[in-house]
């Protein structure tokens, strides 16, 4: 119970009647978890975790023109 009312605080879960729903889907848990982790371990810094993880895993060339296309569709116009 415990566990689910923290769930519920942090609006992940919602008890309503004592039926539990998630709120959100696992996509958006995921992306809550990665950016509470690089805020964590890398004091926010996405560039810092890049650098981090790419100094121990080399990039291909896919990944490195996924990540740009990520960048790019992310961009301010």
């Amino acid at each position: 119970y415990t566990v689910i009312k923290k769930l519920c605080d942090k609006g992940i879960f919602r008890n309503e009647n004592s039926v539990v729903t998630s709120v959100i889907s696992r996509d958006q848990y995921l992306a809550r978890q990665s950016r509470q982790f690089v805020a964590d371990t890398f004091a926010g810094s996405l560039p810092g975790f890049l650098a981090a993880f790419a100094k121990e895993e080399a990039l291909s060339e896919e990944e490195i023109a996924q990540i740009q296309k990520l960048i790019d569709g992310m961009a301010i116009p």
